[in-house]
């Protein structure tokens, strides 16, 4: 009796769930509306990683939207020039855009801080100061001024310090050299001769081969490799370090994010996140081969004489001070930046460099 009456109870209460779950389903599907967006990158299809980082954002945050919310990625060129998807996010002609936020630099120096400023934080650092540190809250703040919010999507790690026509043996070899080179790392090598060029990147292989520029700074093995850059330019510099680390943001039209749902912002961070550690793992797979092909092939791997690094790094400091004094925005974030920057060289020192440092002896004496 008890049975038959708890079987009885049982199928009522089923059907109660089913008919509920019936009736929130149109109200789940009304609350997540039909986006189709459009996305414009900074790079050409050729880059895997820094153009396919847009399109596995686009393709995890059609997934955690059932495909109601689809991102059209497009190729530096194709809807706009790689160095103006700021402005196509600023006018609204695309809802996104990925991107280096360094490349408006011209703008306002206090673009810089959102890829990477000379001397400045490794990767490690880098995520921290954006999530912990207050960086994210910095950028946008200072990001709404152009109609922007921004989310660190990619990072390609601490970057090559570029590829030379001629061997630099002394800091005058320096001099008078046509360097691309974007965004404030530009203006340092403006202290000690260089002249910097900001060239796209599927501009540079020819500007190296017919020698407008003398040398070219783009990422590292990986992309560089693919951009040819060897076959023009024999020597390989390290480390790059205008770019210790280079973060890579989504941009999106501050209207067009305020406007989109909660569980939309929050898929958005998400994917936005996921990519951020998607690009820094590829980087680090693939470069080690990269290099030896290079290497294999006759690139001639050489590290900046220790006078030329200390040169730049003094230069840095002079171009912060004068950039402290004429750009308040740039002041606004500098200041706490540079404390954080301090604090994490110190610990790195102790953790990370310590380990990486005694690795590195090991490597160097083949115990690997």
């Amino acid at each position: 009796m008890q049975r038959r009456k708890f079987l009885r109870n049982g199928a009522v209460g089923g059907a109660a769930v089913a008919a509920s779950a019936t009736l929130a389903a149109p109200a789940i599907a009304q609350s997540m509306p039909e986006l189709k967006w459009r996305l414009t990158s900074s790079f050409p299809k050729s880059l895997d990683t820094l153009y396919g980082a847009a399109e596995v954002l686009a393709k995890n945050i059609a997934e955690a939207t059932d495909n109601k919310f689809q991102i059209r990625v497009f190729a530096a060129g194709e809807i706009v020039p790689g160095l103006q998807v700021a402005d196509a996010i600023q006018n609204g002609t695309v809802e996104m855009g990925h991107t280096a936020s360094y490349y408006y630099f011209g703008k306002d120096p206090a673009f810089a801080f959102g890829t990477a400023v000379p001397f400045g934080l490794n990767t490690r650092q880098q995520d921290a100061w954006l999530t912990q540190g207050g960086g994210e809250q910095a950028l946008n703040d200072f990001y709404k001024g152009y109609n922007i919010f921004g989310l660190a999507s990619g990072n390609t790690g601490a970057q090559m310090g570029g590829w030379f026509r001629k061997e630099i043996k002394t800091l005058d070899d320096m001099k008078g050299l046509k360097m691309r080179i974007g965004g404030f790392g530009g203006q340092v090598m403006t202290k000690i001769g260089v002249v910097p060029q900001q060239i796209a990147g599927g501009e540079i292989y020819p500007a190296l081969e017919k020698g407008t520029v003398d040398a070219a700074e783009w990422v590292g093995p990986y992309d560089d490799q693919k951009l040819g850059f060897n076959k023009v330019a024999p020597f390989y510099y390290y480390p790059g370090w205008w770019e210790g680390s280079a973060t890579l943001h989504l941009f999106i039209g501050l209207n067009r994010w305020n406007e989109l749902p909660k569980s939309y912002q929050a898929i958005v961070r998400a994917a936005a996140a996921m990519t951020n550690t998607w690009m820094v793992a590829k980087y680090d797979a693939a470069s080690p081969k990269a290099l030896r092909e290079l290497l294999a092939g006759g690139t001639k791997l050489l590290p900046y004489p220790q006078p030329v690094l200390e040169a730049c790094f003094n230069a840095a400091n002079e171009v912060f001070a004068e950039t402290n004094a004429k750009s308040p925005n740039f002041k606004k974030i500098f200041e706490p930046w540079s404390e954080f920057r301090r604090e994490g060289v110190l610990w790195s020192r102790v953790a990370e460099g310590g380990f990486d440092t005694f690795m590195a002896r090991q490597s160097a004496a083949n115990k690997l």
